[in-house]
């Protein structure tokens, strides 16, 4: 005999949770935990979802397979921004190939390179800046890290050429992807449209940078090179519609969490001042000598790691992780039918205090949990978020680059800066100010 799941209250007639869901997730789904628990069920206008916190779920919900916990039907929403064929429009046998060559650009090879260009790109960013000034961090970062995603994906010359056009392109993908996404991702309204648009006006572009490369015969240490010399199992080359899907999905999987995780992380470091003077000096070593930033430098800067690893922690990009029941799925003395949707939320678990003592309180020095599962900012399992590696590194060589030169003070009072997550990523609330000073000499 199974136990019965709470079901949260505030369900509407027709609708149930969806509309509330809609307009706050974060807000809700702390709620659903608060009244319910480690489990609870809710409603998304017919989309019956199970939300599960605390490592114990998420080990379970991980490490379930994908024949019984299905990421790709959970996420249909990902197929008209990526493009049919692609991840979770392909066959899991395509996925899993494509899967390996975005890995295949991961290698260190290339991420020793990627560190240089996103280093590059950093100093030209506060190129113009004033020995001091004041700029808003998340519009600032969401450009910086569109720029250094593209460079380090698409190569110098698609870089430079970059237009208004292709971040505006870019921003209407991410607004396609709306809560009400998950219960319905071909709604015919005007956000879904212009998606739809943005996806073939990338195309158009990609394609025919793909097409001058292959014309001139060039050989780009980018990701876009990966693509173009990848074949599948059969032989088979990817044509332009998967290259232009798989840029986007690399550009979803390390631009979301870079942009958002920058802003996050240099937010937390003006409101910690005591530890700047540590924070400097080990930025600093790293430029010692007049060579660029390495792979191997940036992982050796336990302080800023420790900023960056918390900034992930109280404010995770991704809270809504989601996966479909295929066939009825058991955790504990619960059963869940097959159909429904289960869901986990790492805004709500990296609170927990059983698992971090003082959850609301910021400490760049706390110790990893003795729980595996506790702490899951990039999610888990075979779909771990594959960009994270490469977020990681966009995080660190754009922060070490600007604390080199710069000290970042609020312009607001601490708590004015909130959260709010209007296209299932966390982002910080509008405006975001800091206020920047150009530091004194350094022996």
């Amino acid at each position: 005999m199974s136990t019965p799941i709470p079901f949260v209250s505030g369900a509407q007639p027709g609708t149930g949770h969806l509309d509330e869901f809609n307009a706050t997730p974060l807000e809700f789904m702390h709620r659903a935990y608060e009244e319910c628990g480690e489990i609870c069920e809710f409603d998304l206008g017919g989309l019956r979802t199970i939300l599960l916190v605390g490592p114990e779920a998420h080990e379970a919900f991980f490490r379930t397979p994908d024949e019984q916990l299905s990421a790709a039907q959970a996420y249909q929403m990902m197929v008209p921004v990526f493009g049919e064929g692609i991840q979770y429009g392909a066959p899991p046998e395509i996925e899993r190939q494509q899967l390996k060559m975005q890995i295949k650009g991961l290698k260190h090879d290339r991420m020793v390179n990627y560190a240089e260009v996103i280093e590059q790109e950093s100093e030209a960013f506060i190129d113009n800046w004033s020995e001091s000034g004041e700029f808003d961090i998340y519009e600032a970062f969401t450009s910086l890290t569109l720029k250094t995603s593209t460079h380090c994906l698409l190569g110098s010359e698609f870089r430079y050429q970059l237009t208004d056009e292709f971040a505006e392109l870019y921003h209407d993908l991410e607004d396609g992807l709306a809560p009400s996404s998950i219960s319905d991702p071909y709604q015919d309204a005007e956000r879904f449209r212009r998606r739809d648009r943005a996806r073939e006006r990338l195309e158009e572009l990609i394609t025919e940078r793909v097409h001058q490369r292959r014309k001139s015969g060039d050989w780009q240490h980018d990701m876009l090179q990966v693509y173009m010399d990848s074949t599948y199992k059969d032989g088979r080359h990817l044509t332009d519609h998967e290259i232009t899907g798989m840029v986007i999905w690399f550009m979803f999987a390390g631009h979301h969490t870079s942009s958002n995780t920058t802003a996050w992380t240099l937010l937390e470091i003006a409101r910690n001042p005591r530890y700047k003077e540590r924070l400097f000096a080990e930025v600093d070593a790293l430029f010692d000598g007049s060579e660029p930033l390495t792979l191997r430098g940036l992982r050796e800067i336990p302080l800023l790691d420790g900023f960056i690893r918390e900034a992930l922690r109280l404010h995770p990009p991704l809270n809504a992780i989601t996966r479909r029941v295929m066939s009825d799925w058991h955790y504990k003395d619960y059963v869940v039918e097959a159909g429904k949707n289960v869901m986990v939320c790492p805004h709500i678990s990296h609170k927990l205090p059983e698992h971090f003592e003082n959850p609301e309180q910021f400490d760049p020095e706390r110790p990893a949990p003795d729980n595996l599962f506790a702490e899951i900012p990039f999610g888990g399992g075979h779909h771990k978020c594959i960009g994270n590696a490469f977020a990681i590194l966009q995080v660190k060589a754009i922060l070490s680059t600007l604390l080199h030169h710069y000290d970042f003070e609020l312009t607001q009072p601490p708590e004015s800066y909130g959260e709010i997550m209007p296209a299932l990523i966390l982002r910080p609330t509008d405006p975001c100010v800091l206020r920047y000073r150009r530091r004194g000499k350094r022996d």
